[in-house]
């Protein structure tokens, strides 16, 4: 499963299963994690949740590029709106606005791109020493389109979150 949901006590704690691959978001990714944040908003039995990535290497390198133009090549223009423009954003959460439980992203690794835009658009993120972050598509062209250019200058410094957002650079857990 590319996304195990798992129930301790009040806790939900959502990790992204692809350490093989980073934990970068492919369709089901996509959908598993969506499938998940609809659970935890739903179940009042819950009242925080806990998003990681499993293995050491990787909270959320981001979207896995080759798999996503096949998943969204695959669909109707009217499906990929559906699932793109007018659906549940990078990993379920960057658009899901009505969860009002808090949501604390638990950083083990490298936090790219989509990842990181998981990241931000949490209540609370805890990183290992060893994470490091960046908006790295922009490297490719592609625009942090989840939040990043909104939420980073609201958690970090302007100049640092411009340098983040224009030259693709990253930081890491000290700085």
């Amino acid at each position: 499963m590319a996304v195990l949901f798992e129930k301790k006590e009040k806790i939900a704690i959502i990790t992204i299963n692809r350490p093989e691959a980073m934990n970068s978001l492919d369709g089901e990714t996509l959908e598993g994690l969506n499938k998940a944040w609809i659970d935890f908003r739903d179940d009042p039995d819950l009242w925080v949740a806990i998003i990681t990535g499993a293995g050491d290497r990787a909270f959320c390198a981001g979207g896995d590029l080759k798999s996503l133009r096949d998943y969204y090549s695959s669909m109707t223009p009217i499906e990929r709106r559906e699932k793109g423009e007018k659906g549940p954003g990078v990993g379920g959460i960057t658009r899901n606005l009505e969860i009002w439980k808090p949501i604390i992203a638990a950083i083990n690794g490298h936090c790219l791109a989509g990842g990181l835009e998981i990241a931000l658009a949490c209540d609370i993120r805890i990183a290992a020493e060893t994470a490091t972050f960046g908006l790295t598509e922009v490297s490719r062209g592609i625009i942090p389109g989840a939040g990043g250019t909104q939420r980073l200058p609201r958690l970090i410094s302007l100049a640092k979150s411009l340098e983040m957002i224009l030259c693709a650079d990253r930081i890491d857990a000290q700085e």
